[in-house]
C-alpha cells in the first residue's frame, strides 16, 4: 500500500517530477514530461506496477529526511542497530536524457540495504524487455528506454530485481536510472556524486534570487523551489500539481488529472513570482500563457498542455485500483472542454500585473487582448461551470461574472495607463452593466451576503476574491458579510471548504476536504479587514498542516490529520507565497490588487 500523501518528498528537473516516501521508495515517475505515462505507478497501485526503493533491511530504528538548503536535493538519513545511512536523492535533465540519481552513503557501522526495482510504463501496464549489461540493466518497451548503473550484483525475480548490499562508514554506492528515446543510443554514463553537487550549484543559484527576507523566508522559499520544480523548463508552463487522481476524500471519486496548466493560476502565479524577484520566470510563463490562448477567442480553454495543448480525452485506467483503493484513475481532463468565463479575466488580470511590473508587451499581445475582450462582450451574461469545474450544469456562477468585470476593469486600466487605442468608453458601459448585475443577482440581502450563484443560497469560497481582485473595496459591508457568512458557515477547524459538497450542488459524490488555497485567501482578506492578528493565526495554522519538507497538497482533512488530493499542489504554495508578503509588506500583492478598485466599483 502507498504511504500518506504527506509522506513523499519530491525530486524535479524541470520536465518532470518524481514523489519518494519516507521509506525510500520513488512510487511516481513520469519520463520524460509530467504528463507522460508513468514508469513508476505504486502510487495509484501496488509496487508491482512500479517503484524504485531503497532502504535498510530489517527495522529500521529512525528515519529523518530534509531538503539541502535552497534545493531541490532531498537526503534521507536511516538508522538501525547496526549503524547509519543516507540516501541522497536528485533528478537531472541534460539534451533529451532525464537522470534520477541516488546515491547511498555510509555514516556509522554497517548497514544491510536492499534495493528494489520494478519498472512498468504505460502506468503499470507494460512490462519492458530487460537486458543485463555489463554496468547494471537496460529496460526498453515502445518508445522508452531505462538504463541503470550501479555498482552492486542485480538478481532478478517476478519481473523485477533486486540487489542487497552492505554500506559501510565512508563509502558510497551511486546509483544512477537514466531514460531516453529507445530509438537512440543509451544516454551516456555520468558521476552520480558530481551530478548532485552540479545539482546543488544550480538550485541554489536561481534560490539566491529570491527577494522575500521576512519572517517566513524559509516555508517562501521552499514554496517558490517547488513551484520552479513544476515549471517545464523548455516552455515556461507551471503544472498544478506533478499526479493524476489522488483523492479529495479517502476512497472517494473525486479523483483528476492535475498534470496540465490551468489558466486561472495566472494572475497569482505573476504575482508570487513578481514580487518575490523571480521576473524572468514570470516572463516565461507570461509568454506561455500568450502562446496557449493565441487563436480565435471562443476557443480559449481553461487549461492547457505543458508546450499548449488543447486536446484532453479523459479515460479511465481500469487496471489501477487507485490510492489506497479511490478510483477511478483518470489520465487527461475533461474539464478542459467545459466553459469557465473566470478565466477571461485572469487572463486579462495577469497580462495588466505583467505590464504593471514591467514586463516587456507588444502590439501583437494587446491585440490578443482586445479580441478576447470582445469576445467576452458577447457571452459574459451566460452560464458557465465555474471555477470549481463542478459537473451539475451551468449556472450563473458569481466568481465567474466577478472575473468577466474584472476582464472589462482591467482592459480599460491597460488602455488608459498605457495610452493604447481601444473602445474604452464602450469597455466602461459594460464593466457597469456587470457590476450592476452581480450586486443585483448575486448578493443576498436577507443574509448578507454575496452567494455561489444568481438564485441560491449556497456560500462558496472563490467569493473570497471579491475584494482581492478589487471588485469592491474590503471595508464595503457586504464583503464583510460575506467574509464572516463563510467563517461561520465554511470554517471547519480553522480551514476553508470550497463549498458544501454534502448538498449535491455540484453532481458529484458528497465530501472532501478543506482547500487550502481558499483558507489562505481568507487570511488575505483578514489582512485586508485589519485583523492582522487572526490572519497571522490562520497562517501559522497553514504552515503547520506542510510536510516534514515543507510541501503542501490541494486539500486537508481536519478530522484525520491528512493531507488530501494532488500533490504537490502549485496553487497552494502560490497562495502561500503571497499570503506571506501580504502579511511581511505594508503593500502586498492582496493590498495591491484591491487597490485597483474604479469608479465602476462604487
Amino acid at each position: 500500500m502507498p504511504s500518506p500523501i504527506e509522506d513523499y518528498a519530491l525530486l524535479g528537473d524541470r520536465d518532470t517530477a518524481a514523489l519518494v516516501a519516507r521509506n525510500g521508495s520513488i512510487d511516481w515517475l513520469c519520463l520524460p514530461r509530467f504528463d507522460s505515462p508513468a514508469c513508476f505507478a505504486a502510487l495509484l497501485g501496488s509496487a508491482e506496477h512500479g517503484r524504485w526503493k531503497i532502504a535498510p533491511i530489517g527495522e529500521v530504528s529512525r528515519i529523518r529526511r530534509r531538503y539541502r538548503d535552497g534545493t531541490l536535493i532531498l537526503e534521507t538519513d536511516f538508522e538501525t542497530d547496526s549503524g547509519a545511512v543516507t540516501v541522497i536523492d536528485c533528478m537531472a535533465a541534460r539534451g533529451v536524457a532525464s537522470d534520477v540519481v541516488r546515491l547511498v552513503v555510509g555514516r556509522r557501522g554497517a548497514v544491510a540495504m536492499r534495493m528494489h526495482l520494478a519498472i512498468r510504463f504505460d502506468y503499470g501496464l507494460i512490462v519492458p524487455w530487460v537486458q543485463r549489461t555489463e554496468e547494471g540493466l537496460t529496460a526498453i518497451a515502445g518508445p522508452d528506454l531505462l538504463v541503470l548503473r550501479c555498482p552492486v550484483t542485480l538478481r532478478g525475480k517476478n519481473f523485477t530485481t533486486r540487489a542487497d548490499f552492505v554500506v559501510s562508514a565512508g563509502e558510497q554506492v551511486p546509483f544512477v536510472l537514466s531514460w531516453s528515446p529507445s530509438n537512440l543510443p543509451a544516454p551516456e554514463a555520468i558521476d552520480a556524486a558530481a551530478t548532485i553537487t552540479r545539482v546543488e550549484r544550480s538550485w541554489r543559484d536561481w534560490a539566491s534570487r529570491c527577494r522575500y527576507q521576512g519572517r517566513w523566508a524559509d516555508a517562501v522559499h521552499r514554496s517558490l523551489l517547488t513551484l520552479r520544480a513544476l515549471t517545464c523548463g523548455p516552455t515556461g508552463g507551471i503544472v498544478a500539481a506533478p499526479t493524476t487522481s489522488l483523492p479529495e476524500r479517502p476512497g472517494g471519486r473525486r479523483n483528476w488529472d492535475y498534470r496540465f496548466c490551468w489558466l486561472r493560476d495566472a494572475t497569482f502565479t505573476l504575482q508570487a513570482l513578481i514580487v518575490s524577484g523571480f521576473t524572468e520566470e514570470a516572463q516565461a510563463w507570461r509568454d506561455w500563457l500568450l502562446r496557449a490562448i493565441a487563436g480565435k477567442p471562443a476557443h480559449v480553454q481553461i487549461l492547457y498542455g505543458l508546450s499548449g495543448e488543447r486536446q484532453f480525452v479523459e479515460w479511465q485506467v481500469p487496471w489501477l485500483p487507485g490510492y489506497q483503493g479511490a478510483a477511478p484513475v483518470r489520465i487527461g481532463n475533461a474539464a478542459s472542454s467545459q466553459r469557465q468565463l473566470d478565466v477571461y479575466g485572469e487572463i486579462m488580470d495577469g497580462l495588466y500585473e505583467a505590464v504593471r511590473a514591467g514586463l516587456a508587451s507588444s502590439e501583437a499581445a494587446w491585440n490578443l487582448q482586445i479580441a478576447l475582450v470582445d469576445h467576452l462582450e458577447t457571452i459574459w451574461d451566460r452560464p458557465d461551470d465555474g471555477i470549481w469545474e463542478v459537473r451539475g450544469g451551468q449556472r450563473h456562477f458569481t466568481h465567474s461574472k466577478v472575473m468577466s468585470w474584472v476582464a472589462f476593469d482591467r482592459a480599460v486600466r491597460m488602455a488608459e495607463e498605457n495610452r493604447l487605442k481601444a473602445p474604452v468608453a464602450r469597455w466602461r458601459r459594460v464593466r457597469q452593466q456587470i457590476h450592476d448585475d452581480v450586486c443585483a443577482k448575486g448578493f443576498d440581502p436577507a443574509r448578507g451576503t454575496f452567494v455561489q450563484s444568481y438564485g441560491s443560497k449556497e456560500l462558496d469560497a472563490s467569493l473570497l476574491l471579491l475584494p482581492l481582485v478589487g471588485f469592491l473595496p474590503p471595508e464595503d459591508p457586504r464583503v464583510r458579510g460575506t467574509v464572516e457568512a463563510i467563517e461561520r458557515e465554511l470554517v471547519i477547524d480553522g480551514l476553508v471548504r470550497r463549498y458544501h459538497t454534502e448538498r449535491g450542488v455540484d453532481g458529484l459524490p458528497p465530501g472532501e476536504g478543506a482547500f487550502l488555497a481558499c483558507s489562505f485567501w481568507l487570511a488575505d482578506n483578514l489582512v485586508l479587514l485589519g485583523r492582522r492578528n487572526d490572519a497571522h493565526e490562520l497562517f501559522e495554522r497553514l504552515l503547520d498542516l506542510r510536510n516534514d519538507v515543507g510541501l503542501l497538497a490541494e486539500e486537508y482533512d481536519p478530522r484525520l490529520k491528512r493531507q488530501l488530493g494532488n500533490f504537490p499542489q502549485a496553487f497552494s504554495h502560490v497562495a502561500l507565497v503571497n499570503t506571506a508578503h501580504n502579511l511581511t509588506r505594508a503593500e502586498g500583492p492582496a493590498q495591491q490588487r484591491a487597490g485597483a478598485v474604479t469608479a465602476a466599483a462604487d
